[in-house]
């Protein structure tokens, strides 16, 4: 007896308050609506709004950028795992034009294509990484934009591996720590 009460409690609850959202008016895109002074159904979309499960573009890692200012400095840690994997991503979407040593001397332009800069070239290897970040992004010159293609985490380990190379080819032994220094003048 008390469950049926209670059923009939629950059951009395649900149904006098019910919305009745299934009987609202209901307006079709671009339709006219009298309810809002300019007349539309639609609702701009309020500034700055970022769809739900994509990145805030204006977040460093996303864009390369802190304002309008192409970032210097690598927005995440630089870990060997990181170059690592910016080598892999190379190889698949990098090397076909800018070579496995990023001379700009790829199967493509083996075959006739117009070959890339060298990342070797003092143009590029000053350059900030978030002019890296933006070509990867959006293309320039041939290039083909890529941000829809490679991951932004991807492209980051790709200008991490970039940046590797960089140094491999422009290198002194200046460059090495004292302790590794010891160790290859050591070797024979």
């Amino acid at each position: 007896m008390k469950i049926l009460g209670i059923c009939l409690v629950a059951a009395c609850l649900y149904g006098g308050c019910r919305p009745q959202m299934g009987t609202q008016p209901r307006y079709e895109p671009y339709q006219r609506n009298d309810f809002y002074a300019d007349g539309a159904a639609m609702r701009p979309i309020p500034t700055g709004a970022v769809a739900r499960g994509q990145p805030d573009p204006a977040d460093v890692l996303v864009s390369g950028r802190k304002g309008d200012v192409l970032v210097a400095a690598f927005p995440l840690p630089v870990t060997r795992d990181l170059v690592v994997r910016g080598r892999e991503r190379f190889n698949i979407y990098c090397a076909v034009c800018h070579g496995f040593a990023g001379a700009g001397d790829g199967m493509i332009v083996q075959r006739g294509f117009p070959p890339p800069p060298s990342f070797h070239s003092e143009r590029l290897r000053e350059a900030p990484v978030g002019h890296f970040f933006d070509v990867i992004t959006n293309g320039y010159g041939m290039m083909y934009p890529y941000g829809t293609r490679v991951a932004v985490a991807d492209r980051w380990a790709i200008i991490a591996y970039i940046r590797a190379i960089q140094l491999s080819e422009n290198a002194s032994l200046a460059d090495i720590p004292g302790a590794e220094r010891e160790k290859l003048e050591a070797h024979p």
